[in-house]
């Protein structure tokens, strides 16, 4: 049986090792943003230095994990399925906080911020245990997929349509645009984990597997993974940081 002894040995990324690349390069990617972020506060209002300083915690916290698991795959060459969800549930929550800190102008009360962390949790807990719990059990994966699904539509409607697009609305101005844009992270980025969800496992598409050989699935799966963690989380940092900077320079 393979063990984590191999995690303390670096070795070289196979040409062909399309996971092992996009960890590299989400790791290093998240890294820089990070960076960016932290030594970029003292250049905004007081008032706007807590969003962004958590934009560089979401891009810190992932990097770290991504350091990891590109050691794990490259030990192992099994998908992080655990340390992935670490990095989620630590991660999408303060990436709701940040809804809830650019409408804090706006009259947002922390209810709102409480509603978002608690149906992102159930989304990410739903997931985990489709993924790595009910592994072999179709009927179980789609069942939990389905939930996931729920929690995350929940959230779509709360910053689309319900009180955050109200509070949005009220404020106005550069913080709209900043909402809109995170609206369609949310929508369209975000939407990328249920479609690594479907590639990965046997019943996340009313029970058919997209991609028939279980190794080319987990592949796959972990790519749009990669792919996704970086543009989206990156890109919240960013759009919170042009809001910052939009803010500062009229104040």
């Amino acid at each position: 049986m393979r063990t984590l002894l191999f995690l303390s040995e670096m070795s070289k990324i196979a040409n062909d090792d399309y996971v092992g690349f996009t960890f590299f390069v989400g790791s290093m990617a998240m890294m820089a943003a990070s960076a960016f972020f932290f030594l970029s506060l003292s250049q905004f209002d007081k008032k706007w230095r807590t969003s962004v300083l958590v934009s560089g915690l979401i891009t810190f916290i992932a990097a770290v994990h991504y350091f990891y698991m590109r050691d794990y795959w490259d030990a192992v060459q099994e998908s992080p399925t655990f340390f992935r969800y670490v990095d989620w549930v630590l991660t999408v929550p303060l990436m709701c906080v940040e809804f809830f800190l650019i409408l804090r102008a706006a009259g947002a009360k922390k209810s709102l911020m409480w509603k978002l962390i608690f149906w992102s949790v159930v989304m990410l807990v739903t997931g985990y245990f489709g993924e790595a719990i009910a592994i072999g059990n179709p009927t179980m994966q789609w069942v939990w997929g389905l939930i996931s699904g729920i929690a995350y539509f929940v959230i779509v409607y709360i910053v689309w349509f319900g009180e955050a697009k109200k509070l949005a609305v009220s404020a106005g101005g550069s913080v709209l645009t900043a909402h809109k844009i995170l609206c369609w992270f949310v929508l369209v980025g975000w939407a990328i984990y249920p479609l690594g969800y479907i590639l990965g496992t046997e019943g996340g598409l009313f029970g058919v597997q997209l991609v028939s050989d279980i190794d080319a699935a987990q592949q796959a799966m972990n790519v749009v993974y990669n792919i996704g963690d970086a543009v989206n989380k990156i890109g919240f940092g960013l759009v919170v940081f042009s809001l910052a900077v939009s803010s500062t320079s009229k104040s």
